[in-house]
């Protein structure tokens, strides 16, 4: 037995050969060149007439795979069958300020192949640079991420692309006509010493990692000149399952032993071999029997095995021994099972114990590395909160069973957030992100202790926050009726009724004045946007997701910080300055009323004109022709106060921020709206357009502390000469719109000298 035992190995090695051979032959249809250099080319793809599948040609130059041909310059870097992907070089666009126009870059990958959602980011680098993806025609979506720096001294040099000289945002679902460009009314002429060149690519997730120096000169362009790899998702066919079999003629899954799976990352259906098959299913019998007694690895077997049309069995050795050697086998099998159960058991035991440490050791390691001991200190005046605020986290793995899908109740590109029962039994949101800046744990931390001491009836709870995971984890009340923006737009001509919106806009307004005046440290919220306002069973408003929240010492008017926020919602003077003030706030709560009166989406409407929500409501306004824009139901059921509420909106949306009322002011001019109220004194706050379009401001809390208590008045027609009806469009689609114009008042050329606005002064609707 022992000498048999050479050759047994011998002839599974050349059987194991023998397969190999055997499928490697088929992934290429017969008489087709298999592959290119190193890499496989598998049926449908294939090079030369007859071996591939409609739009699925290779050529192959220089031992070099390229899709279509070389001229096209799309370099195959791989090519699965089993994901449904390929993996090309594509071309990256560059922005010079040497050149007066931007470059662009433009990708038709046809209706079998996207640009892979999961795979892929779209990359920006350079200093004041807006790289924007947009689609060609109707193929209509838009994304784009803005990266800022004024200096060498302001570029992250963490290697993450965190918004200062590099930026990474998401790609949009099923993008298969797609245009790269630049926003030409960002420059970066203040940092062209040492930038001269912006750039932006959409490239395989992880890929690049951003190194400060890639802003120097050309030193970017050198190292990358070859292009981005991209990853794309195929499709044999762009029906699904069960309508791509009824066409047997160009039903691609045509191996016996196979079947079709519709894609989950693109419109169509993939071929896939059966379990126990491998292979090609896209060829005549290229799904073949996968001989499982040759991967011992993969497929156990303690015994005697054998191979099956597409499975094995597993036989129990010695159906051939004496009785005596047969009872001598048993007795020595049951002794050694006996032993190697006593030594699994023990290892058991040493590993547990192993593991656990570990586990504690590494538990108290995120708790140092994320400020554990600086939340400790910052609490530690209130017992109360300092008991309740640090979670373990063993409690949030009992409260959502360990984190199972089945508890996901939402997530975005930041993270994911859980429903958890804590063992007070309390129902919780757990906030649990996907990765944090190490030098911003710092201002975490302070926002925690400072959230936790809020107590105010329309912000949402915080109840405390983990530290023992590499990303600390928030602990919110739970919410269970949903976001304000799932109310109002809904299918169907009613939403919501007027006096529910008018509450909820006067409870939201009423938690942003809270967190900028009277909270112990004034916050900034820095997202105010319908999907932040969450609604309980009796449509109470809970402001929500302070993850982009920051605060502000009592003293200071603002602070300067990467811009970050919702398109639609964004301040401009924030989106251009980078300088944050609570009258951004005012700005986005502005926005987010125009919403409520319109019931239309900031971030996707567009109106005849071209022109963007924002700046659509304010010209209608200024012309007294709004009634067509509003939401029927709102006009039916609001009356006079919907004018009222609309002349407070178009206040909030000023394009100079000083000129916006405070949300103190918002408050109490909403409240005098309320039907169940009297009307506040004339002391209030915005009232209404005058017969000389102009609005009057009355307000104990003036904008201005030399005209404290006196009335302010200031023409309409003076600060729309910046709004978008005197712009130019320089780039639109359903879900972005920016303008320019090429005025400047008298204030902005000062600022413009200080270096607080770009060289020409830009402003942007949405």
């Amino acid at each position: 037995m022992a000498g048999a035992l050479p050759w047994l190995i011998f002839a599974a090695t050349l059987l194991l050969a023998s397969i190999k051979s055997s499928t490697a032959s088929r992934m290429a249809k017969p008489g087709c060149i298999e592959t290119c250099g190193n890499l496989t080319i598998p049926y449908p793809f294939g090079i030369g007439e007859g071996c591939f599948r409609e739009r699925f040609d290779v050529s192959c130059e220089n031992n070099t795979a390229y899709w279509g041909n070389s001229s096209i310059n799309f370099k195959i870097y791989d090519i699965s069958l089993l994901e449904g992907q390929i993996t090309i070089t594509t071309l990256i666009a560059s922005s010079c300020f040497s050149n007066k126009k931007p470059g662009w870059v433009s990708l038709r990958t046809g209706r079998l192949f996207t640009v892979s959602t999961k795979a892929n980011k779209l990359t920006a680098i350079g200093c004041n640079t807006f790289a924007i993806l947009g689609g060609y025609n109707k193929h209509n979506f838009g994304a784009g991420c803005f990266s800022m720096c004024r200096d060498k001294k302001s570029v992250d040099e963490s290697g993450q692309c965190s918004g200062m000289g590099c930026c990474q945002t998401s790609i949009p679902p099923k993008v298969i006509f797609s245009n790269i460009t630049f926003d030409d009314r960002f420059s970066n002429s203040e940092a062209s010493s040492f930038n001269p060149c912006s750039y932006a690519f959409v490239a395989k997730q992880d890929w690049f990692k951003f190194k400060p120096y890639y802003l120097d000169d050309d030193k970017f362009r050198k190292e990358f000149n070859d292009g981005a790899p991209t990853v794309l998702d195929w499709v044999a066919g762009y029906e699904n399952c069960t309508e791509a079999v009824k066409n047997t003629s160009s039903y691609a899954c045509i191996s016996k032993n196979s079947q079709c799976i519709n894609s989950l990352n693109a419109t169509g259906y993939l071929c896939t071999c059966n379990n126990g098959f491998a292979g090609n299913p896209y060829l005549e019998g290229g799904c073949q029997d996968i001989d499982e007694c040759s991967f011992p690895d993969q497929y156990r077997c303690h015994g005697i095995c054998s191979n099956t049309i597409g499975s094995y069995t597993c036989n129990p050795i010695g159906a051939k021994l004496t009785k005596v050697s047969t009872g001598v086998v048993i007795g020595i099998g049951l002794g050694s099972a006996a032993g190697l159960i006593i030594l699994f058991l023990t290892g058991c035991v040493i590993s547990e114990k192993i593991k656990h440490r570990r586990t504690q050791m590494l538990k108290c390691k995120f708790y140092e590395q994320n400020r554990g001991q600086l939340l400790e200190q910052l609490v530690s005046q209130r017992a109360d909160i300092a008991e309740r605020m640090i979670i373990p986290l063993e409690e949030l793995e009992k409260a959502t069973n360990n984190f199972d899908k089945g508890r996901e109740i939402g997530g975005g590109g930041h993270g994911t957030v859980y429903k958890g029962i804590l063992s007070d039994l309390h129902v919780v949101a757990i906030k649990k992100p996907k990765k944090v800046v190490q030098r911003e744990i710092d201002e975490f931390i302070n926002e925690v202790a400072i959230l936790s001491q809020i107590n105010h009836r329309n912000v949402v709870k915080l109840y405390g926050c983990c530290l023992e995971t590499e990303v600390p984890m928030l602990v919110y009340e739970f919410i269970s009726n949903g976001t304000l923006y799932e109310h109002l737009h809904v299918d169907g001509p009613r939403s919501l009724p007027w006096n529910d919106r008018l509450r909820i806009a006067v409870e939201t307004a009423r938690s942003l004045a809270y967190l900028h005046s009277t909270a112990s440290i004034p916050i900034i919220h820095r997202d105010v946007k319908s999907a932040n306002i969450l609604l309980d069973q009796a449509l109470t408003a809970k402001v929500a997701d302070f993850g982009a929240s920051r605060f502000i010492s009592v003293g200071k008017s603002g602070l300067t910080t990467m811009v970050q926020g919702t398109i639609g919602y964004l301040d401009p003077m924030y989106f251009y300055t980078g300088r944050l003030t609570e009258r951004s706030d005012v700005y986005s709560y502005g926005v987010m009323l125009v919403e409520l009166l319109t019931r239309k989406k900031p971030f996707s409407y567009l109106s005849p004109d071209g022109e963007g929500l924002v700046a659509n409501f304010v010209a209608l306004f200024e012309q007294g022709n709004l009634s067509g824009m509003l939401d029927p139901q709102v006009t039916d059921e609001g009356g006079e106060e919907v004018q009222e509420a609309a002349a407070l909106a178009v206040a909030c949306i000023k394009l100079r921020g000083e000129d916006r009322p405070s949300m103190r002011q918002v408050e109490l001019t909403l409240e005098g709206l309320g039907p169940s109220k009297k009307h506040v004194s004339e002391d209030a706050g915005f009232n209404r357009l005058d017969k000389n379009n102009t609005i009057t401001t009355n307000s104990p809390w003036s904008l201005r502390s030399s005209v404290e208590g006196s009335a302010r008045q200031y023409t309409m027609e003076a600060e729309l000469t910046m709004s978008s009806r005197n712009f130019s469009m320089c780039y639109a689609s359903p879900y972005i719109h920016f303008c320019t114009t090429d005025g400047m008042p008298e204030e902005k050329a000062q600022k413009r000298e200080e270096g607080l606005l770009p060289t020409k002064w830009r402003s942007a609707t949405v």
